[in-house]
C-alpha cells in the first residue's frame, strides 16, 4: 500500500496551519536554543494567543496551538518582540536545521550551523520539508531524524556531508562544509529531485556523483535521556506536548538560564537545579517515552479517534515499540514500528513489523479492546 497524501508543507510562523483547535504556530528556535526570557515569553505567548499548548516537534520546533485567526498577527508582534522571528519571512521555511543537543559554542556543529544561517538565501528552492543535521560531534545523534543534508563525524575523524539515503558521503571541513551542502542542493535540484520531494527517495533513484559517497560515516552516539546532564537537566515531554503554564513554572522554579529542544520529545534546561516535577518526564525507562501518538481527535481534523489517552492506558503494557496513528498518514511516526495502531472511521487497525498505511493483520478494535489485549498482539 502506499502513503495518503500528507501536506506538502510544515507550518511556520508566518504561515501557519488549520487544525482542529485553531491555528499551528510554529517557532523555530535560532541554533535549538531559548533563553530564559524567551522561553517564558513563549509561555506567556501561548496562553495569551492560543490555548495554552505548545507541541515539541520531531524536527526540534515548537509549536503554538489553539491561535485564533484574529490572533495571529498580535502573537507574531509578541514573538518579534521577544527575537524569536529573526528570519526574513521569504526565507523562514529553509531554517529546518537540527543540531545534537550537547553542541558547545564555537565547536565544529555551532560553527558550521551559523555559516549555513548566514548563507540560507544562496540555496536553490527545495521542497518545504527538506531539512540539514549538523551532527558534527564526535559521533553522530541524530540519524534516525528527519533531514536530507547531514555533515557528520566520519569515520576517519574528519567531517563528511552525506546525503539522506546514501551510505558514503563525502569529506569536508568546517570551512568547507556550507560549500559543499550548496553544491548537493543544486545538484538536487539539477537533477529533478524535487520530483521526488525528499533526497533519500532521489538518491534511490538517481546515483549520486562519485566524489559525493566516499567515506562512511563514524558509528552512532548516545542521544539524550531524561535526567541530570553536564549543561543541566533533561526533562522529556509526554507525545511531544507542553502545557505552558506547566513549563513556565520549571524553568521558575529550577532556575535555569535557557532551555535547548531536541527531536526526541525531550528539552535540556541549561544550568537547572535538580527539581522534581509531575507534569514532565524525569525517568529514562519512563514507558511513554516508547510510544509514539500523534495529536488525534479532536486537534486534529484527519482523525477519528482519541489517540493520546489510548497511549496512557497501554503504556507499560507491552515490551514493543507502539505507534499510535489517528490516521494512515502516520505522522508522528512515518517509518516501520514493532505494533502500529492505525485509527480509521472510529476504531483502530493493528499494523505488526510495518508502516501505518501498510495491510493490517486486525481491524475494528476498540480502546477496551487493545487495552485488554495488548499483552496478546
Amino acid at each position: 500500500m502506499t502513503r495518503p497524501q500528507a501536506k506538502g508543507w510544515c507550518p511556520g510562523a508566518y504561515k501557519p496551519m488549520m487544525s482542529g483547535d485553531g491555528l499551528v504556530v510554529r517557532v523555530r528556535p535560532m541554533l535549538a536554543r531559548l533563553t530564559c526570557e524567551q522561553a517564558i515569553g513563549l509561555c506567556d505567548a501561548a496562553l495569551e494567543f492560543g490555548s495554552g499548548l505548545i507541541d515539541l516537534t520531531s524536527r526540534a520546533n515548537l509549536q503554538i496551538r489553539g491561535v485564533t485567526e484574529a490572533n495571529h498577527e498580535p502573537l507574531l508582534q509578541r514573538l518579534s518582540e521577544l527575537d524569536l522571528l529573526p528570519d526574513d519571512p521569504a526565507l523562514e521555511d529553509r531554517r529546518n536545521i537540527l543540531l545534537p543537543f550537547d553542541y558547545e559554542v564555537g565547536d565544529d556543529s555551532h560553527f558550521i550551523a551559523n555559516q549555513l544561517i548566514a548563507r540560507l538565501g544562496e540555496l536553490p528552492a527545495l521542497p518545504a520539508k527538506m531539512g540539514c543535521a549538523i551532527d558534527a560531534g564526535s559521533n553522530p545523534v541524530l540519524s534516525q531524524s528527519s533531514a536530507d543534508f547531514r555533515i557528520e563525524r566520519g569515520v576517519s575523524g574528519g567531517l563528511i556531508l552525506r546525503a539522506d539515503g546514501a551510505a558514503m558521503g563525502q569529506s569536508v571541513t568546517r570551512d568547507t562544509a556550507v560549500d559543499a551542502l550548496i553544491e548537493l542542493a543544486q545538484w538536487f535540484v539539477a537533477t529533478d529531485g524535487p520530483a521526488n520531494r525528499r533526497m533519500a527517495a532521489h538518491v534511490a533513484k538517481i546515483d549520486l556523483p562519485v566524489q559525493m559517497q566516499k567515506e562512511a560515516t563514524a558509528p552512532a552516539g548516545n542521544s539524550a535521556i531524561p535526567g541530570m546532564h553536564n549543561l543541566g537537566q533533561i526533562y522529556g515531554a509526554a507525545f511531544g506536548q507542553i502545557e505552558a503554564d506547566a513549563l513556565r513554572h520549571l524553568m521558575d522554579a529550577s532556575g535555569a538560564t535557557a532551555l535547548r529542544v531536541t527531536p526526541w520529545r525531550l528539552f535540556l534546561l541549561e544550568g537547572a537545579n535538580p527539581t522534581e516535577t509531575q507534569d514532565f518526564i524525569t525517568s529514562a525507562d519512563d514507558p511513554l517515552l516508547r510510544i509514539d501518538a500523534c495529536p488525534g481527535a479532536p486537534l486534529c481534523h484527519s482523525s477519528s479517534v482519541d489517540v493520546r489517552s489510548l497511549a496512557r492506558r497501554i503504556a507499560g503494557k507491552t515490551p514493543y515499540a507502539l505507534h499510535i496513528s489517528g490516521c494512515a498518514k502516520g505522522c508522528a511516526r512515518p517509518r516501520a514500528t514493532d505494533l502500529t495502531l492505525v485509527g480509521d472511521n472510529g476504531t483502530f487497525n493493528l499494523v505488526k513489523n510495518g508502516l501505518p498505511w501498510d495491510q493490517p493483520t486486525q481491524t475494528g478494535l476498540t480502546p477496551d479492546d487493545i487495552e485488554h489485549r495488548i499483552g496478546e498482539f
